[in-house]
């Protein structure tokens, strides 16, 4: 079923694309590409059993470029090794990790601030 997303999963899917973007950039130097990024949010709806709308998935998708390059200036954020260990290996995001809860939270504040009418 496809639904519309409460503030909690709408930062959380976008805490997610935003890590996978970073490990995308880690990888390959650039910012994933648009079927990866689709990819990725499908991979995020199967962990979480839940299916987005597909224009606030897109729009979440555009946020997490923004968000990615914003944090890249982090160097720690330049490993791989390091990225990887922000995700579960449920590819749910591992809210153990500081790092994780940081890029939450940035994500979380950031959606206050834009209006996702949809």
């Amino acid at each position: 079923m496809t639904s519309h997303l409460d503030d909690e999963r709408r930062a959380d899917l976008l805490c997610y694309l935003v890590i996978a973007q970073l490990i995308g950039r880690a990888r390959t130097g650039n910012w994933l590409r648009t079927d990866h990024l689709v990819e990725s949010k499908r991979i995020w709806e199967r962990a979480n059993d839940i299916s987005v709308l597909w224009f606030e998935g897109a729009r979440l998708g555009e946020a997490s470029v923004q968000l990615a390059a914003s944090v890249w200036a982090i160097d720690l954020l330049h490993d791989v090794d390091n990225l990887a260990k922000l995700l579960t290996d449920a590819w749910q995001v591992n809210y153990e990790s500081p790092i994780a809860r940081g890029i939450y939270e940035i994500c979380a504040s950031r959606l206050m601030t834009w209006r996702f009418e949809l």
